[in-house]
């Protein structure tokens, strides 16, 4: 809590939270990206080099962050299922906590990827949003699942696509999406730049945002699209990049090396323009008197592997995909330009939001607040970072990765040596992967 004269007064909170984005692609780690906002975060507050996600698919990663309760007790197995309305989130408890608590863009709380037409957002994005514990706030339609669910039922089942209906874009966007070949198929949208999702998410967020009262502590989440698939940027982000060169994917030997390179150039893109936003944000927040005040996150909920090993998207164990970028900045916290290593779960933010806001703990929550971490109150946090999806878990120390899966004998690596991950050493190394299994939840 801060103390303001003789009052004392709860911080207000930022989640800035990217679909996607991988931990190695943020200015700094040898890429030629461009992130100055998050770098400035960075400055002032703790980075967390180890931070993973509980499960590197949308709805799962999600449903563990408001549960503050690891993968296997989340509710949410993978992205055919709904946010269990009887489990309690975070955000109900900062509400109860007397908090103003608001959010824009995807939260992925609800999906109903078997039946694209049965997938709906309520026109305005308020479909669950007071179930879920919120008190402001537009919930909208990820990239695939508007586009989905707008060619399912003939009609706009949210209100991005309802946004683009209304101005005559929605079947040039629908069309953009069905003419996708694969992942490699990276292009320029014939979306106006007010209309491009992140735009449309963060311009949502800054009127939410100018719309909560001064006088109580406040919550806000901007739940951006990108960097998501498809590759999609607008012209004026293409044309700040198609001249830049990257490394290419690695044991990637696809034939396309030119669409190899227009998918990296157009995911630094997407990383750019959510940075540019994050900074407007911010902005906004310093105008309203609330800078000094505000604890601003930068995470994401799970990562992408822009073709390493020959994958993209997510759903596996591999570092790209499980990794996850995390930056806490807080204000008078002790600690500015620090990094740790220390093993942290995106779901521990949970448990971090509701120690700032001076909340009680959830009913069956697993997360442990990295307050004392950011304050330097502490170095160490977990132990170990479990992740799972589906058929397989993963748990990490500070070295090695062990994973099982009923489907292949365990694998093991050791993440000092081999940053890749190229060489199983599970059989020359029995003894790790008995130590590290006791640890799978």
């Amino acid at each position: 809590m801060l103390l303001t004269g003789s009052v004392v007064r709860r911080p207000n909170l930022l989640l800035l939270i990217p679909d996607q984005h991988r931990p190695d692609w943020v200015a700094g780690g040898g890429l030629p990206l461009r992130t100055p906002v998050l770098q400035g975060l960075a400055e002032r507050g703790v980075t967390f080099e180890r931070a993973y996600c509980t499960s590197p698919l949308c709805a799962p990663s999600r449903a563990s962050l408001a549960s503050g309760r690891h993968y296997a007790h989340c509710g949410v197995l993978d992205n055919t299922r709904i946010y269990p309305l009887d489990q309690p989130t975070f955000y109900q408890a900062l509400r109860g906590a007397g908090y103003r608590v608001a959010g824009t863009g995807k939260f992925d709380l609800h999906k109903e990827v078997g039946d694209p037409a049965a997938a709906w957002w309520e026109l305005d994005g308020s479909r669950l949003l007071d179930e879920w514990g919120f008190t402001d706030g537009i919930d909208s339609e990820g990239k695939l699942d508007g586009s989905n669910s707008y060619r399912g039922a003939g009609a706009p089942r949210g209100p991005y696509m309802k946004m683009l209906h209304d101005r005559g874009l929605a079947d040039r966007y629908v069309h953009e999406h069905a003419a996708r070949r694969d992942h490699l198929d990276a292009y320029t949208t014939a979306l106006p730049d007010d209309a491009y999702g992140d735009n449309w998410v963060a311009g949502n967020a800054l009127q939410v945002l100018d719309r909560l009262p001064r006088e109580v502590p406040w919550f806000l989440q901007v739940n951006f699209l990108g960097p998501h698939n498809p590759f999609d940027v607008t012209a004026a982000m293409r044309a700040r990049w198609e001249q830049v060169e990257f490394p290419p994917p690695h044991a990637n030997d696809h034939p396309d090396r030119t669409g190899l390179l227009r998918t990296r150039q157009n995911y630094a893109a997407m990383i750019e323009n959510i940075d540019t936003w994050c900074g407007r944000i911010l902005d906004a927040v310093a105008a309203r008197g609330e800078l000094d005040d505000t604890v601003v996150v930068y995470a994401s909920d799970h990562g992408e592997m822009l073709g390493d090993h020959g994958r993209w998207g997510k759903n596996t164990w591999r570092e790209a995909a499980v990794r996850i970028p995390l930056v806490i900045a807080a204000p008078r916290a002790g600690g500015a330009g620090v990094s740790t290593d220390a093993l942290a779960s995106l779901h521990d933010l949970a448990a971090t939001f509701l120690d700032w806001a001076g909340a009680e703990p959830m009913p069956g929550m697993d997360a442990v607040s990295l307050r004392p971490l950011v304050e330097g109150r502490r170095a160490a946090h977990r132990p170990v970072a479990v992740a799972a999806l589906a058929d397989w878990r993963m748990v990490t120390d500070e070295r090695h990765k062990l994973v099982v899966s009923p489907s292949h004998p365990p694998l093991l690596f050791d993440r000092t040596a081999d940053e890749w991950e190229d060489h199983d050493l599970a059989a020359a190394r029995p003894e790790v992967v008995d130590q590290l299994r006791m640890h799978l939840v």
